[in-house]
């Protein structure tokens, strides 16, 4: 009965014909005799296409000559027809052919499998056993020592959530393809051509996007298409972020493995916010994710002491997705490729170098809460292992400033500075399943944290012998907190390490190049590396680096909210408040403009006997020395404060002002930033310039109260405060005065406006 039924089972359709067996055994084996010979000869793509057309006319001829066909023969056909098809069909959007030489795709190889595996004999079934465990996406670990990373590769591979829309990734549309080349052409020009896009959020407030666009050609030449295997995925044309409304893992592309753990690490600032549990993120979190995490270049000008917390777990989650992706993408390649010997475009996932990540922040009690934060997003609760964990915490903490308890410093001093101050240091890190690994060579690093002179003195100088800075050349995300202490420190440190960003290793430090991706080899990375910069304050010199040093090709945002109220409402001492307007062609111009208005108008009225115990306020250094070599030749009575000054020379310098016997102080910013002096005798005040921080311009004018004065060096009636502006200080002067009025005064014809705050 069997028998009879898979008889039955061999008829075809309306045909009540027995199968000649032996006709179908040699049909079969022709068959398949001819399609391992064309499988065999796959790699030579040249000929694909046309030994196919080939073998179809034979197929058709075959066809014409043959009478009865049983139905195991039609689903050979049908196999052979679909093996056939898969070189006409376009290929998957993962999948970017490049060249001739390239592998053929998953989907062609297993289509070639389920043709084959139907008619081939014992030893054809264990040639193509052999294909298909090349396509098992099964990865073992780099670290033999590992084995649990392997059972979590294949269960996340295999788990259907993580296979939704992979393609939508933002990491993968960001990394995985080449730029077309109009966009190129778009993002070497200057200016480059762009989409400027204005939202308002209900966070962050008022943004600036700007997305570039590919440069319209005005005839579109048709490029020649030999076959469908030339085809190309470019890399997408940015979009407009949109707010993440709801926190879902699988939507954010969060890695499984950090998911579980973000909750727990974020808890504190979600109480802090008196916000539930079930949120995940807080508003402004959730808002900053959502440019952070399509890839595109953020500068946020409005961090502050409250919401640092917040600011450092949002990069440092986006900074642990990226280099889990990283590198999971490299064990699953590794995997396949340790059965395979051809590479193909499609396992080109690493760069010139391995370091991926720089964090820059200024001091090392930044970079110990930076690195607690990426501990607790890892390997939180000991889930896992920190390697040198002790001699981080013995490197990174102690060394605190001592506080003043008499004559307290002010409260954002005591917090900027609380912690180790030291700003000498660099550490790299690296990142496995459950191991974080501290101190790691800089080569074999992921994730690498410094302060830009740590950094300076590896990078060197022109000139020098010992210099290194190989390790920046395939950075794909660089972070920048606490952006304007850094030119409190020193610009140049930062401007330096930036030009050598992205420039073609000396070394080759062990790099597997058919490993390496086409665009990092073409000298492409600075199109693709994310840049998020994190200031208290909007300082053009921060702007001029997102403008010159930052090209990514997903676009920027700039968060651009006016300053409604100026720090000139914290000033309590009732004194006239004078603004003068000098003109100036260029920036460049102004530094001379200022001097020469300087010396010429407010210089010789403030030399009078009456306006005795004047502070010169200077924000630029250059502006101090070039002030203090003019002094100097014209033999004007004055002392001197910078952050080069000794402590005896401080405190002399304090004396002889306050007693009358300098008519002038010299004051730098910087030594006021770093040591917060409490200047007493101070009854007149000229701002050489708007201060950097708008605070300080309150700081200065409060202590003209009459408990900081020498009864004996004045009048409490001739008090006053001059600031000195132009046109490219309208941003420093709106913090200090408000938007509204640096506007009525920017259109005002006076050169000279006053005003009286206090009681």
């Amino acid at each position: 009965m069997a028998k009879g039924k898979k008889f039955i089972s061999k008829k075809r359709k309306g045909s009540h014909k027995p199968i000649n067996k032996r006709k179908k055994r040699t049909t079969k084996e022709n068959e398949v005799t001819n399609k391992k010979a064309i499988f065999n000869r796959y790699k030579d793509k040249h000929k694909v296409e046309e030994e196919f057309a080939k073998k179809k006319q034979m197929e058709e001829k075959f066809r014409k000559q043959q009478t009865t066909y049983s139905e195991s023969e039609e689903e050979e056909d049908d196999a052979y027809r679909q093996l056939v098809s898969c070189f006409k069909s376009s290929r998957k959007k993962d999948v970017v052919a490049d060249s001739d030489d390239e592998e053929m795709s998953t989907s062609e190889e297993s289509n070639i499998s389920e043709s084959l595996n139907e008619t081939a004999t014992n030893d054809e079934t264990t040639l193509i056993e052999h294909m298909s465990d090349e396509n098992n996406e099964i990865c073992s670990n780099d670290d033999s020592t590992e084995s649990s990373d392997e059972e979590y590769l294949v269960k996340e591979e295999c788990d259907p959530e993580t296979e939704v829309d992979a393609t939508e990734d933002p990491f993968i549309k960001h990394l995985q393809y080449e730029l077309q080349d109009e966009l190129l052409v778009s993002l070497s020009n200057i200016p480059r051509t762009e989409k400027h896009i204005t939202k308002s959020w209900s966070v962050l407030g008022n943004l600036a996007i700007s997305i570039p666009q590919p440069v319209e050609t005005s005839s579109k030449k048709s490029k020649p298409k030999f076959s469908i295997l030339e085809e190309k995925t470019y890399a997408p044309i940015a979009t407009i972020p949109q707010v993440y409304n709801k926190v879902n893992f699988n939507q954010l592309y969060i890695k499984s493995q950090i998911s579980g753990n973000v909750v727990s690490a974020n808890k504190i600032n979600l109480i802090k916010r008196d916000l539930d549990i079930a949120d995940v993120l807080t508003p402004l979190q959730k808002e900053l994710f959502s440019v952070i995490n399509i890839y595109q270049d953020l500068m946020f000008p409005e961090r502050t002491f409250t919401n640092a917390d917040e600011i450092r777990f949002t990069y440092c989650l986006h900074v642990v997705n990226h280099v889990l992706k990283t590198r999971t993408k490299i064990l699953h390649h590794n995997a396949k490729l340790a059965k395979k010997s051809d590479l193909s475009e499609e396992y080109r996932d690493q760069g010139l170098v391995r370091p991926k990540v720089l964090i820059l922040v200024p001091f090392k009690d930044a970079a110990y809460r930076v690195v607690k934060t990426l501990i607790d997003l890892v390997v939180p609760k000991e889930a896992g292992q920190v390697v040198n964990k002790n001699r981080f915490e013995d490197d990174f903490t102690g060394g605190e400033l001592i506080m003043p308890s008499k004559n307290p410093k002010p409260e954002d001093y005591e917090l900027l500075f609380s912690g180790n101050t030291d700003d000498t240091f660099r550490l790299g890190m690296t990142l496995t399943k459950k191991t974080l690994k501290l101190y790691t060579d800089f080569y074999s690093s992921d994730i690498l944290i410094a302060s830009p002179l740590g950094l300076r003195m590896i990078v060197g100088a022109e000139g020098e012998e010992d210099r290194d800075f190989d390790f920046l050349a395939s950075i794909e995300l660089l972070i920048m907190d606490q952006t304007d202490i850094f030119y409190m420190q020193n610009w140049d440190h930062l401007l330096h390490i930036l030009d050598h960003f992205h420039m073609q290793p000396k070394k080759t430090h062990g790099t597997d190049f058919s490993r390496v991706r086409s665009w990092a080899v073409n000298g492409w990375t600075k199109y693709y590396r994310q840049t998020l910069v994190f200031s208290s304050i909007p300082l053009p010199e921060i702007m001029s680096v997102m403008n010159k040093k930052c090209q990514n090709y997903a676009g920027k945002v700039l968060v651009v909210n006016k300053p409604d109220v100026g720090s000139i409402q914290q000033v309590l001492v009732q004194v006239p408040q004078l603004f003068h307007r000098f003109n100036a062609a260029n920036p460049l111009a102004s530094v001379d403009a200022r001097f020469e208005y300087f010396v010429k108008e407010i210089l010789p009225k403030q030399r009078d006997t009456l306006m005795s115990h004047t502070l010169i306020y200077v924000p630029s250094y250059f502006d101090f020395v070039r002030i203090r070599n003019y002094f100097k030749k014209e033999d004007i009575g004055f002392v001197q404060i910078c952050e080069y000054s000794k402590d005896p020379k401080i405190a002399r310098a304090r004396d002889m002002f306050f007693h009358t016997e300098a008519h002038f102080l010299l004051y730098s910013e910087r030594v006021h930033f770093f040591r917060r002096f409490r200047i007493k005798g101070v009854r007149h005040i000229i701002f050489y310039q708007p201060p950097t921080y708008p605070h300080f311009y309150s700081e200065m004018c409060n202590l003209m109260q009459e408990s900081n004065q020498n009864k004996y060096g004045g009048s409490d009636c001739n008090m006053t405060v001059t600031v000195l502006y132009c046109k490219y200080d309208m941003q420093r002067a709106a913090a200090i005065l408000g938007a509204d009025r640096i506007a009525r005064m920017a259109a005002s014809e006076k050169s000279v406006h006053m005003y009286v705050t206090g009681d």
